[in-house]
């Protein structure tokens, strides 16, 4: 196949992904859903009819991609935010797990003619979730989440994924070897958290130093200089027995509430190349699905997800958080937001990889799993927080000023605010206006044009004020007043 054809293919197929991503908010269906269907649509048995049929490859793919993922969150993860509820978020990213892939694999073994050892291996994969979907509609629909909620859920994706991994490696090996050591599974799980947290934490300090130390004489440096640290961070911790990903995680968590030089533009890149990854795993597992083979295995596959979603999941959570004083409609909807998406099927590509003689069968049920949870759970979000009383309708979502931004160390917050008809500032003058102290509106947009604005400017509907203050909270009351 031509070569300019291969690239021609490739960057529409990407084209596509992303234009249908953007739909699919309107309809609040998660992008996952879309590139999967798009990455299906150009394979063997789609309209392009792309072969594509290597696990390897798209195990490949899919540990790079998580890897950029991973980083590009703990890049965002605002330790104020997170250390309110680390020991939940920590619980539930450990023994939350256990216990999914445990009550997932005793079903499993009575549903199916599986072994016990392939049962809680499938128990296993589907066992951790992934929130960057459920992000995604929230932050479309501009959806606010009292009691922490948002925080801890943001926590438990990010760091339940190596600990679904180890299980998933764990179990396989079990399965090809047909032999399994309580003692010596004990100590390799305890031996990996270990290494993976020692090495995420010393790995992020020394990344820190060299970022802030090296000066590199172009700043479009720093974002490779950012990507190769993250490779080094999850393959040296792989070599050295520890576990990858909760390293990584680890790592920019902590280089993401340092003081750190390109702090920003870091952010942005990865973000931007976050997406990117995603888009590429998603096309890459929708490719390697054949319909033809997932179709005998749907209603078995809609069994085990119906399970994982109404019992599995809320049990997990139940148990999980029984520890500390937390609503009952707080867990409740902690337990519908627990969706699966790339992750299980990257790691239902681990037995594919070993050989095992059930892993096509397993890894067909792994996609229909995932599916039904995005589609049952993922467009229904925003109902269920409402009808469980868990929206915070009293704050808003502050939006970043696009006009400009201030380095992380000059402790200078930005945000913008759109009048609405109902907003108190409509047809009243900039000094009318009771802002907080130090806090001011720099910049108005309107019919988009900028402008600066002075005191006797009349604020109309539909401008977006733009606004600088010394304090995040006092942006919060400029918008709960005006916004």
């Amino acid at each position: 196949m031509n070569l300019a054809f291969i690239i021609l293919i490739g960057s529409f197929l990407l084209l596509i992904s992303i234009l249908a991503g953007k739909t699919s908010y309107r309809f609040g269906v998660p992008t996952l859903v879309l590139f999967l269907a798009v990455g299906m649509l150009a394979g063997s048995e789609g309209l392009l009819g792309i072969n594509f049929d290597s696990p390897l490859a798209a195990q490949f793919v899919g540990i790079i991609a998580l890897n950029v993922i991973l980083f590009s969150g703990g890049l965002d993860t605002r330790w104020n935010a997170v250390k309110p509820v680390l020991y939940k978020g920590g619980i539930l990213a450990t023994l939350g797990v256990f216990i999914t892939a445990g009550t997932v694999g005793i079903f499993t073994y009575y549903l199916l003619d599986f072994t016990l050892a392939e049962s809680f291996l499938l128990g296993a994969i589907i066992s951790s979730t992934d929130a960057a979907a459920v992000f995604s509609i929230l932050r479309s629909n501009n959806v606010n989440l009292k009691g922490g909620i948002r925080p801890l859920l943001e926590l438990e994706s990010g760091s339940n994924d190596p600990m679904a991994y180890f299980l998933t490696t764990l179990l396989t090996g079990i399965v090809l070897v047909n032999e399994f050591n309580v003692i010596d599974s004990i100590l390799e799980l305890v031996l990996q958290i270990s290494i993976g947290a020692v090495l995420g934490f010393g790995l992020g300090k020394l990344s820190k130093l060299l970022i802030n130390r090296i000066a590199l004489d172009f700043e479009g440096l720093y974002p490779v200089l950012g990507i190769s640290l993250s490779f080094i961070i999850y393959s040296l911790t792989e070599v050295l027995s520890g576990n990858g990903f909760l390293a990584v995680y680890i790592s920019s968590v902590l280089l993401g509430n340092s003081k750190l030089i390109r702090k920003n533009s870091l952010r942005e890149f990865f973000d931007g190349f976050a997406w990117l990854m995603q888009i590429i795993l998603f096309l890459t597992l929708g490719l390697l699905v054949f319909p033809s083979h997932i179709i005998p295995v749907a209603l078995t596959g809609l069994f085990i997800a119906l399970f994982l979603i109404l019992v599995a999941r809320p049990l997990s959570v139940f148990i999980s958080l029984a520890f500390f004083k937390v609503p009952v409609k707080n867990k409740l909807f902690i337990s519908w937001v627990g969706l699966r998406g790339a992750v299980p099927i990257v790691f239902a590509t681990f037995p594919m990889v070993a050989g095992l003689e059930k892993a096509d069968l397993i890894f067909n049920i792994v996609f229909i799993v995932t599916l039904v949870s995005i589609m049952l759970q993922g467009t229904t979000i925003i109902k269920m927080a409402k009808w469980l009383g868990v929206e915070d309708k009293n704050t808003k979502s502050l939006k970043k000023a696009s006009s400009f931004a201030f380095s992380d160390e000059t402790k200078t917050e930005t945000a913008e605010i759109i009048l609405t008809e109902n907003s108190l500032a409509v047809n009243k003058k900039l000094y009318q206006l009771k802002l907080p102290k130090n806090t001011l509106i720099v910049m108005i947009i309107r019919n988009n044009k900028y402008f600066v604005p002075e005191g006797s400017t009349k604020l109309q509907v539909g401008d977006t004020l733009q606004l600088i203050s010394a304090k995040s909270k006092d942006l919060d009351i400029v918008a709960k007043k005006f916004g």
